[in-house]
């Protein structure tokens, strides 16, 4: 779709002198690694939690690597804090994501850094003008797959639209010098079309930040007027169609009684259900961690979902998990720490949703932090990525690798 283009002289980034120093003119000691994405706004979800905590796990455990995040921004411009925004059309009712359009800025902008090795968080803009400014630098590129975008073509706009997207994923992916899957699901799909230099990376958690300490059960009832018998069920996201929301609201009104959804940024505005509590997308995410741990249990319904890191967050929290046994949610929970729902259908969920509060849930809530603490804390993620690049730049990882999380 893209042919690989020289950045023209005109098409320079305009910046204040002060920013165009640290862009053009970078400081060269350490290890300079560049991040590239779309996916970046201030309702972001997943693929931005895993941007800042890889860029605090890096100023506290590896300061010796440089690290530089670029993503669409009101206007071209670079901070001291190691971001740059790329001038980007907003999108009309898309919680302030933005377009990317020129191809030939964001190389621009890729190049002037003047990285070791990039990472593209996705197959669009972004991700083409990695691979161009990659190729022209010498420096490696990795995609790192956080969308399924031919099952998103699929759902939005019918099966006929799978098929083209998924040539294009493919195609664009079969690029890339390395390519991480955050699940088995993930890489599965990978393979499938065609990729072969590749790994699996799980995404993790911050165990200190999302805590059963902070939760205030008693307080978060009074507050939402609920009573005391509550059944608290919660989901935390955007209200986009592949989250399944309407199943799950669904759900909840079968099972009736002291059953209750509490939305968190799933559209605050829309009236889903008397039996649903609706709240605004949540900025600060120590209030966040509070909302969850002082809910009974979480609901995930996207059978598709490649990661979930929403899962991982409510298990830190000490809440059991039910959500789909297929996808990435399948490889996150099981009986220990939750109840896999056999389908994804309303009537799915909801037994899913009893057999969980029929079983002993403190237990329950106790193994799923335990789980969260011992398998999923963000250090071995980010030891894993920081090797992996070592590799890549050393070109000791250009051959397949084998799959391992």
């Amino acid at each position: 779709m893209f042919e690989p283009t020289a950045p023209r002289r005109d098409d320079q980034i305009r910046l204040d002198a002060a920013a165009r120093a640290q862009v053009v003119e970078p400081h060269r000691s350490g290890f300079h690694l560049v991040d590239a994405t779309m996916m970046y706004a201030p309702r972001s979800g997943g693929v931005k939690r895993y941007l800042e905590a890889k860029r605090g796990w890096l100023a506290r455990r590896r300061p010796d690597l440089r690290h530089t995040l670029v993503v669409p921004g009101a206007r071209t411009a670079a901070y001291t804090d190691g971001m740059v925004s790329v001038a980007a059309t907003r999108l009309p009712f898309g919680n302030g994501y933005r377009m990317p359009a020129s191809l030939t800025k964001w190389e621009t902008v890729l190049r002037l850094l003047a990285p070791d090795v990039i990472e593209a968080g996705d197959v669009f803009v972004p991700g083409h003008a990695a691979l161009n400014a990659g190729e022209a630098l010498g420096a490696p590129v990795i995609g790192f797959c956080h969308t399924d975008a031919a099952a998103l073509a699929a759902l939005h706009f019918g099966d006929w639209a799978e098929g083209p997207a998924f040539s294009f994923w493919a195609q664009a992916y079969q690029r890339f010098d390395h390519v991480v899957a955050p699940s088995r699901h993930m890489a599965a799909r990978l393979a499938d079309a065609g990729v072969q230099r590749l790994s699996i990376h799980q995404l993790g958690v911050d165990t200190t930040l999302f805590d059963p300490a902070r939760g205030d059960r008693a307080r978060l009832l009074k507050r939402l007027d609920l009573p005391v018998d509550t059944r608290l069920l919660v989901f935390a996201g955007r209200p986009a169609r592949e989250k399944n929301i309407d199943a799950m609201v669904a759900a909840v009104e079968r099972l009736g009684g002291p059953y209750r959804l509490l939305l968190i940024g799933a559209g605050k505005d829309v009236s889903w259900s008397p039996r649903v509590v609706s709240l605004d997308f949540e900025r600060d995410p120590a209030r966040l961690a509070a909302l969850l741990a002082s809910c009974d249990a979480a609901l995930h319904a996207n059978e598709n979902e490649i990661f979930g890191l929403f899962v991982l967050e409510a298990m830190a929290a000490g809440l059991p998990v039910v959500g789909s046994r297929r996808g990435g949610v399948g490889e996150l929970i099981d009986t220990a720490v939750g109840q896999p729902a056999d389908s994804v259908e309303p009537s799915g969920l909801a037994e899913a949703i009893e057999a969980l509060f029929a079983r002993e849930l403190a237990a329950v809530s106790q193994s799923a932090r335990r789980r969260a603490e011992t398998r999923h804390g963000w250090d071995a993620t980010f030891e894993a990525l920081t090797r992996l690049y070592g590799r890549l730049v050393t070109g000791t990882a250009r051959a397949p690798l084998p799959l391992s999380a």
